[in-house]
């Protein structure tokens, strides 16, 4: 991680403290993308919102942007109530979702303002704050 607060270009290991906050759909059928790698540390197959694990799940897949920023927002209160965990965010919606970092980055700018230091966001959505 070159940029502080920023998460790894490629997640392939965690510490006992990380999370690993990925995009899932609604039904958690984790099959491919981040979802898959996430199976390696404790998603559960059919659950697709939540703390499994080592493992966060934000849904990604069930409509637009508008959808999702409920999930995030959940994520967002969730992280900073476990000060204690780091919050390693992957580019979620971004791959098989087809959604782009400036349209899913806006999302966790309430990360960035009120400075939840224990959220790691990928480079990308930092490029969309400092456009």
């Amino acid at each position: 991680m070159d940029t502080p607060g920023t998460s790894p270009n490629w997640i392939s290991s965690l510490a006992d403290n990380e999370i690993f906050v990925f995009g899932s759909n609604l039904n958690g059928f984790h099959g491919g993308g981040a979802a898959r790698l996430a199976l390696k540390w404790g998603a559960v197959w059919g659950q697709g919102i939540g703390l499994q694990g080592q493992t966060y799940a934000i849904p990604t897949m069930q409509g637009g942007v508008e959808t999702i920023k409920p999930h995030v927002d959940e994520f967002i209160a969730f992280a900073r109530s476990h000060p204690e965990l780091k919050f390693l965010v992957t580019e979620i919606g971004c791959g098989i979702a087809g959604f782009t970092p400036d349209e899913i980055a806006p999302l966790f700018r309430a990360a960035i303002d009120e400075d939840a230091a224990n959220i790691y966001l990928p480079e990308s959505f930092h490029a969309v704050f400092n456009g």
